[in-house]
């Protein structure tokens, strides 16, 4: 199989402006995104950005310029997809979406992923690591950190921003001990007719009730595999994050 993973990058964002050009450990957090992905798989970095477009070009990646209307970063794989294919006359079996904010993706993480695809049923794949005891009680009832029930084809059943399953008759401080709970990881997979097809979709009952797009590919059918990682996720969402990546990246905590 074929695949192309492609990188939505935006400048504006209401918690951190400017978050892919912002500098971590002497490269932009877009560049290191880049570089952990393309020793992987083949990859292009999709912005509505000039700024961005021409960092990217700068350390030598691809980059797709693509409208400012997208509602989601899904909608604009789907349009940067298109265009890589229509420039290179390529074919690619599935394109993976891979979030701008996270320059500490592993390999590991990718081919999980990918792997998902060895079943000819799946249509989208993502990403899910178990949550440890040691998190606490906190971080599983955190609404935004997603859940994910799965079936016994490790595809997705449900997501919700509650804590699903509830163990009936067991004492909450006890879950953690007594059922691995899946925290959903977004990074997502689609086949090529998959993506097309998931982007004309209104938005559904469940998705605008939880707010979790992921919900409106369910409604409609969609068979969704997950790949299951035990690495932590270092995404990049405030100024403050970025200080604590760049503390972690010092201390040697995160791979380079």
């Amino acid at each position: 199989m074929k695949f192309l993973a492609i990188i939505p990058a935006r400048y504006a964002s209401t918690r951190f402006p400017g978050k892919p050009l912002a500098v971590l450990g002497g490269k932009t957090v877009i560049q290191r995104v880049y570089e952990q992905v393309a020793a992987v798989l083949e990859a292009v970095v999709a912005t509505d950005d000039q700024r961005i477009r021409d960092a990217v070009l700068a350390f030598g990646g691809r980059v797709e310029m693509t409208s400012a209307e997208h509602r989601s970063g899904t909608d604009r794989c789907r349009e940067a997809f298109e265009k890589v294919c229509a420039r290179t006359g390529e074919h690619y079996d599935v394109v993976i979406n891979v979030q701008g904010d996270e320059p500490f993706i592993r390999a590991s993480q990718l081919e999980a992923v990918m792997r998902c695809f060895d079943d000819p049923q799946t249509d989208i794949a993502t990403l899910v690591k178990p949550f440890a005891e040691s998190d606490g009680l906190a971080a599983l009832e955190n609404p935004n950190s997603p859940k994910v029930v799965l079936d016994s084809r490790s595809q997705a059943l449900y997501f919700s921003r509650s804590v699903i399953p509830y163990l009936r008759g067991v004492p909450r401080e006890e879950w953690l001990a007594r059922h691995t709970f899946y925290k959903h990881i977004g990074l997502y997979a689609f086949r090529c007719e998959a993506l097309r097809a998931v982007t004309e979709l209104p938005q559904s009952t469940l998705e605008k009730a939880e707010s979790l797009e992921q919900l409106r590919w369910l409604e409609n059918g969609y068979r969704i595999g997950v790949g299951i990682t035990d690495a932590e996720t270092v995404g990049i969402d405030t100024p403050e994050d970025l200080e604590r990546a760049e503390a972690w990246l010092r201390a040697g905590a995160i791979k380079h």
